[in-house]
């Protein structure tokens, strides 16, 4: 692990000073990717800004059908949530699939969100639900923020504060675990929402989490399984590693989606 500074802002404003003014900063909130990846010396960022004790970045609000979730807010308070619970039981669902307790305890959405790991749950949620990130600047909506691989639309000195969901009609999530990591080989989040069907996809795709248009349009008109039965998703732009071929993780997409629009119920 290279020398950094390390800061500990008390305030959001303090947070987003500390990393206007520092050469190379790296915001630290559960540290799951970022912890490894500095003890790995694959990242040299000159400070380490601690966002994880910032109070106004934590916590759960509901606001009519509105469901506004802290950038800080760890996955098992998400997945504890009786406000998340009663209105998108399948978030919460997803919170409790992520890793394991010490992970779930620490772990954090805005984090996952900002990493976006293609194997990470919580974007497969953020897109499938229609989600608006919430930063210091700005709003950003999740057709909007995911770019790629490891890559979103967050400035440099932009910090994600909540993420602002809807409750939809129905929804699910439904994922193939790598059994030690618990990553997602393939995950299917589908959900029924006023501005129609979106069925959001993590784990397979080469540029990370994606949806897929062809089964919205076919669930928009027949919301069942046997609606998407003879779509196939093309494998050329989808991962194939030691864990499953892009062709087995194309097949695992229809089946996912299909566990998914059954137990939406």
């Amino acid at each position: 692990m290279y020398e950094f500074d390390y800061q500990r802002p008390a305030s959001l404003a303090d947070a987003v000073s500390a990393l206007q003014s520092a050469e190379d900063g790296q915001l630290l909130a559960g540290g799951h990717t970022l912890l490894p990846t500095l003890k790995q010396r694959l990242a040299r960022p000159s400070d380490l800004i601690d966002i994880s004790s910032i109070g106004e970045l934590r916590g759960i609000a509901v606001d009519g059908d509105t469901i506004t979730v802290g950038a800080t807010t760890t996955h098992a308070e998400v997945e504890g949530s009786e406000a998340v619970r009663s209105a998108i039981p399948a978030l919460a669902d997803l919170a409790g699939m992520i890793g394991d307790p010490q992970v779930r305890h620490r772990g954090t959405i805005g984090g996952s969100i900002a990493n976006n790991d293609p194997a990470a749950d919580y974007p497969g949620a953020v897109l499938g639900l229609g989600a608006t990130v919430v930063t210091n600047k700005r709003e950003i909506t999740a057709d909007d923020f995911f770019l790629g691989l490891f890559e979103t639309a967050l400035a440099e000195d932009e910090i994600i504060t909540a993420v602002r969901f809807s409750k939809p009609e129905k929804a699910c999530y439904m994922k193939f675990a790598q059994p030690a990591s618990r990553f997602s080989l393939v995950g299917a989040f589908v959900a029924k929402t006023s501005g129609g069907v979106r069925v959001a996809v993590t784990g397979a795709g080469q540029e990370g989490v994606f949806r897929v248009t062809e089964m919205e349009a076919a669930l928009d008109a027949n919301f069942s399984a046997d609606a998407i039965a003879n779509i196939a998703v093309p494998d050329d732009n989808l991962n194939s590693d030691i864990h499953g071929s892009a062709e087995y993780r194309a097949h695992l997409i229809g089946v996912m989606a299909k566990r998914a629009i059954a137990g939406c119920g």
